[in-house]
């Protein structure tokens, strides 16, 4: 079955794309979800000449997309995770949290078009990502995901712990001191 795309679908096309899949496919989910039409002789023509119109806009898209990608040459984003034992995070580093790095240095995407290799992030050190500005212009970009600074709080704590529990014993050997004391008085 031919059909004409409405919308990018993933891991099939994108807009304004002819596709042939599976009748089931485009009949049961494609088309009624709006995401494609069926591709008859008039509608071809349609979306030929609405092709043809769109090519000088398009350029114009494109031209915007690779300035946004030129942005990235250069650019080190490290994104700082709180983690625990060895180099594992508490929780994980996704695509969400890579957009917003990149919006704080100027270079606006969705996360919707951004895919990180393997997946969500669960380890600190450096990472690929595949990023798409537009269907043309697909960019690889290299980010870091580092360990949060620990708070030094957290040692003085413990060693204050550990001098309590030394000043309690030497207060229970006066206690006892003073209870042979009294014993001995009676």
């Amino acid at each position: 079955m031919e059909l004409i795309l409405k919308k990018d679908v993933e891991n099939l096309g994108f807009a304004d794309d002819l596709v042939s899949v599976k009748n089931g496919y485009g009949r049961n989910f494609l088309i009624p979800q709006g995401h494609a039409v069926l591709a008859t002789p008039s509608a071809k023509k349609v979306l030929a000449e609405t092709l043809k119109q769109r090519a000088f806009k398009e350029k114009k898209v494109v031209d915007e997309a690779k300035k946004q990608a030129e942005k990235l040459n250069g650019l080190e984003i490290k994104i700082t995770a709180k983690t625990g034992e060895g180099d594992k995070l508490f929780g994980s580093v996704t695509n969400g949290d890579l957009a917003e790095a990149l919006e704080k240095e100027g270079v606006s995407i969705e996360k919707k078009y951004i895919v990180i290799a393997g997946g969500a992030v669960k380890r600190t050190g450096q990472y690929d990502t595949t990023i798409r500005f537009h269907r043309d212009v697909v960019t690889n970009f290299t980010f870091e995901v580092v360990a949060e600074a620990k708070p030094a709080t957290k040692a003085k704590a413990k060693v204050e712990a550990k001098a309590k529990p030394e000043v309690k014993a030497e207060s229970e050997e006066i206690s006892e001191d003073k209870s042979e004391d009294l014993l001995n008085s009676n």
